[in-house]
């Protein structure tokens, strides 16, 4: 046999163990908010001892936290060295947003029907940390012809924007690795990303009696005017284009809408969230610009007709988009290669509208590349949406093209 079908073969053998194990991470909640992931990584740390892995805990102190927003994290590194030569690092996130309604599964029950397995975080990402767990659980069979070492990165911040995760880990120098491979889906190899902003907007009125609405300021109708200008810049971002394949233009969500007290009470407060993609083209200091002078002339034409609101803008998060850095390609090529092997098809390379904390790594100067086991597109999987689950096939090829991969890069000369 050659050593890609021992790995092949491992996976195989093994592949009812792997569906237990991400059954046993999707049954403990890791919803955020609140973010109280630290028994996550508990779990997680148990369940690889078992195997011989033994898990460095890396707990966020409660002071970074609390404004945060996020109860508690403990981020996770397992070393596992072979010998001289570079050092892979493989991370996932098992932080994820709550499951919301319309379940017809049990988001933490890891159930399996049909061929896929049901929960929150079965798709994004704690299938990854059984993919790239047991691909190295798998090359470690073939340990005497490897050199160099692999790392496994679980973290728990990816959902708040990752710099409380990866963040944390790469600025406390607790890790340095040569290469980063990143929790992805199975059809196509990722190398750029969307950037995100997302910003609060809080508009102020005054508060009076419904039956008295002249003698306050209704904050909704303030809001009213900020959205509809927000809608209005939001048409012209699709007649911009990215020339990243997988990305198309840039767009802005206003996710969430608080205010008011009662239904007889004239709203004194609004709070709108706004989340805006940015293409990799884009200036994150200018998108930004941009969006706090749409607010504030809307805010400047709705107070020229009449009682006047206030606002702020606060920041929420400014995640840059992800670039390809040049010494990724032996990696996206070591899994382009042996993905149109076990697949039996093409593995293109693409941009994803998403933002990830990948991005992190590349601005440490860190070449990474986004693959792990998932559909062809994030709808499929239901990600973020009722339902998520895992097609459990792609589970085990993923295993096997990651493994084969870190064999690749990992293999001693000659």
């Amino acid at each position: 046999m050659t050593p890609y079908q021992q790995l092949d073969a491992w996976i195989d053998a093994h592949f009812d163990e792997e569906v237990k194990f991400l059954q046993a991470l999707v049954q403990v909640p890791t919803d955020t908010p609140p973010g109280n992931n630290a028994p996550h990584a508990e779990r997680t740390a148990e369940l690889l001892e078992a195997y011989g892995f033994e898990a460095e805990k890396h707990p966020v102190p409660e002071s970074a936290l609390k404004d945060y927003g996020m109860a508690s994290i403990t981020n996770l590194i397992v070393r596992r060295p072979y010998g001289p030569g570079p050092t892979i690092a493989l991370n996932a996130h098992g932080d994820v947003v709550p499951p919301g309604e319309g379940w017809t599964h049990d988001p933490y029950g890891g159930e399996v029907v049909d061929g896929r397995l049901y929960g929150r975080a079965s798709a994004v990402s704690k299938s990854d940390f059984a993919t790239y767990t047991y691909a190295v659980r798998a090359i470690e069979t073939l340990r005497p012809l490897l050199t160099g070492t692999v790392e496994l990165h679980f973290t728990y911040d990816e959902e708040f924007g990752g710099e409380l995760g990866p963040g944390w880990l790469l600025r406390n120098k607790l890790t340095k690795p040569d290469l980063l491979l990143a929790a992805g889906f199975s059809y196509q190899v990722v190398t750029a990303h969307n950037g995100c902003l997302q910003m609060e907007v809080t508009v102020h009125g005054k508060m009076a009696h419904a039956a008295i609405p002249d003698t306050g300021v209704d904050a909704l109708q303030g809001a009213v005017a900020i959205l509809n200008a927000l809608y209005a810049q939001n048409a012209i971002y699709k007649q911009v284009s990215s020339k990243v394949a997988g990305i198309t233009h840039p767009y802005l969500n206003v996710g969430r809408i608080e205010g008011g007290t009662n239904t007889n009470v004239v709203p004194g407060k609004v709070v709108l969230k706004l989340d805006r993609r940015m293409i990799p083209e884009e200036n994150p200091a200018e998108v930004e610009a941009t969006i706090r002078r749409v607010i504030h002339e809307a805010v400047a034409d709705f107070n020229a007709s009449g009682p006047t609101v206030t606002v702020e803008i606060r920041r929420l998060l400014l995640a840059h988009a992800l670039q390809p850095l040049p010494g990724n390609r032996a990696l996206v090529e070591a899994l382009q290669r042996h993905g149109a092997a076990v697949f039996g098809e093409p593995i293109p390379t693409s941009g994803t509208p998403l933002y990830t904390d990948v991005r992190l790594y590349g601005e440490a100067g860190v070449p990474a590349a986004i693959y792990g086991a998932g559909p062809r597109t994030v709808f499929e999987s239901n990600a973020k949406r009722a339902d998520e689950h895992l097609v459990l096939e792609d589970l085990r090829r993923a295993t096997q093209v990651v493994a084969r991969t870190l064999f690749d890069l990992l293999a001693k000369a000659g």
